[in-house]
């Protein structure tokens, strides 16, 4: 939409906001949220920017591309008035054995990236049918460069804890986010401001100690190490992975507020019996066809089968350096 041509909603904004919330609800969406699309404050930019200059984001070289887009929605889709945020619940209903590889929680199902997508794409279906027809929107899963929890501490939808995770009151950290940029004005919600207190459970519960009251650091962290990182699990970081195969939920497991966690009803989360029967002997077999097997359609696809070797590698390793060790 041009910024010269009128806009008109069907509704009021409060009642069209009501509405589309109510619209969200129904397509699965545990919270949805708005906030102003505005540009990032300075503050939020510089501490970003620091991030970057220290070299925390280790190999992620994407998250230093495209920092213009990132640091404004307007860049994005030109004409954005609004920051539609949404998160959606993955907390599984079954769970892996405590003996066998263990697989972070967000790729217990299919690729959230699609799933989540799919639903935001029938929430804007929605509102370009009963809230206003001229409508333009996109929208986004961790699939661009776009500041997701910023946006959805914005809208209310909850906040940022010492571990990096967004804490919804209600429900926790199990939570996929979502981003739907719109060229119509809505009212904004407040931000809501950290309820962590003087909790520092996920700093102390950190493995490889990732988590720390001066920031986060990608390169110690097990998900990075797991899932993005290229070449071998140094040896010194190895040794702390404990029974984790791919990703980490140490920092979410301990965490209070994630006592109000519940499972998700959303069925293309609902983990394959055959990721769930991965076992360590699996681990030394691991080939194309076994890999396809028991993670074929989920997120592990990010870090590959050559990642996922690695991976075994390193559990292995680690176990047999613990059989060989003297009690």
């Amino acid at each position: 939409m041009q910024a010269d041509e009128k806009i008109t909603l069907r509704y009021s904004p409060t009642e069209s906001a009501r509405l589309i919330k109510e619209e969200a609800r129904r397509l699965g969406f545990s919270a949805c949220g708005f906030a102003e699309a505005e540009a990032l404050p300075p503050a939020v930019v510089g501490t970003y920017e620091r991030f970057l200059s220290e070299g925390r984001h280790g190999e992620m070289d994407y998250l230093e591309r495209n920092r213009e887009l990132r640091y404004a929605p307007a860049a994005l889709l030109p004409g954005t008035r609004t920051v539609i945020s949404v998160a959606l619940n993955y907390f599984p209903k079954t769970k892996q054995s405590p003996s066998a590889p263990q697989i972070a929680y967000y790729a217990y199902g299919k690729d959230y990236h699609r799933v989540v997508k799919r639903l935001l794409d029938q929430l804007l279906d929605y509102i370009r049918r009963e809230i206003c027809p001229e409508v333009t929107g996109r929208s986004f899963s961790d699939s661009a460069p776009i500041a997701e929890r910023y946006w959805a501490c914005r809208a209310g939808i909850g906040w940022v804890g010492r571990s990096g995770m967004l804490v919804l009151p209600e429900g926790g950290t199990f939570f996929f986010l979502g981003e739907l940029l719109v060229d119509i004005p809505l009212p904004s919600d407040g931000p809501m401001m950290s309820r962590c207190g003087s909790c520092r459970r996920c700093i102390e519960s950190c493995p490889t100690g990732a988590i720390s009251e001066a920031g986060f650091d990608s390169r110690l962290c097990v998900s990075y190490l797991t899932i993005e990182h290229a070449g071998e699990i140094p040896k010194s970081l190895a040794e702390k992975l404990g029974n984790r195969f791919y990703g980490c939920d140490s920092c979410q497991l301990c965490c209070p507020w994630n006592r109000y966690a519940h499972p998700s009803e959303v069925e293309a989360f609902t983990p394959r019996e055959a990721l769930l029967s991965f076992n360590r002997e699996d681990l030394a077999t691991l080939d194309e066809d076994s890999y396809r097997h028991f993670f074929g359609g989920s997120a592990m696809k990010r870090a590959g089968l050559d990642g996922l070797l690695r991976n075994a590698r390193a559990l292995r390793h680690a176990a047999t350096e613990d059989e060989e060790t003297p009690s």
